[in-house]
């Protein structure tokens, strides 16, 4: 029984001494192994973290060199705008200054209208306005055939104004910088003939 005894506690502490070997060795290697590990993981976000960088100064150097070779096109593309833009605003001139005046006639007709409708006008006033529509018209018309005999000469934007006897032109400047003598002759045997007005009284401008 003593024997029996004996060996089994030989037995319990050998198993124990391999158990606790066992354990040792396990630990150290998870240790190494996790060490390995966070040293991977460490490797793997600084060489993204390069990375990144490396694409960004990339993208950057291709966006300076683009805006660098796109510039002279773009400067260029804006004196071009801004000369549109001045020719688009010299004709506007002339298309809105026939515009205003033509709706003043129109308005002027308007009221004159009013009064040969007002069954408590007198005859008188309605003769008048009678007279004065037709003359607005007749006015109107002279004006459009000299804008446009003054287009067949070579000036091919301008605008008549009409103040009683002061009748005043304005040319479009284009690429000139003054009338010659005879371009001025030319504006003024128009304006005259069709408006039936005295050369004196004729007032010629470029705009």
């Amino acid at each position: 029984m003593k024997i029996f005894k004996k060996n089994q506690l030989a037995l319990l502490v050998i198993s124990l001494m391999l158990i606790t070997a066992g354990y040792l060795n396990y630990t150290s290697t998870f240790g190494e192994d996790a060490k390995l590990a966070s040293a991977d993981t460490q490797n793997s976000v600084n060489l993204a973290s390069i990375g990144d960088a490396e694409l960004v100064n990339a993208n950057a150097v291709s966006d300076e060199k683009t805006i660098t070779t796109q510039t002279p096109p773009v400067q260029e593309e804006n004196n071009e705008v801004s000369s549109n833009n001045s020719n688009s605003n010299n004709k506007n001139y002339f298309t809105t200054s026939k515009l205003e005046r033509n709706v003043m006639y129109s308005q002027m007709i308007e009221r004159y209208q009013e009064v040969l409708e007002n069954q408590n006008a007198y005859a008188d006033q309605k003769t008048i306005a009678g007279e004065e529509i037709a003359s607005i018209n007749e006015l109107q018309n002279a004006i459009m055939i000299a804008e446009n005999l003054l287009a067949t000469k070579g000036f091919e934007e301008s605008v008549i104004f009409v103040n009683g006897e002061s009748i005043s032109v304005i040319i479009g400047k284009g690429e000139k910088e003054n009338l010659t003598q005879d371009e001025i002759a030319q504006i003024q045997n128009i304006v005259s003939r069709e408006l039936k007005a005295e050369v004196n009284n004729i007032h010629i401008s470029l705009k």
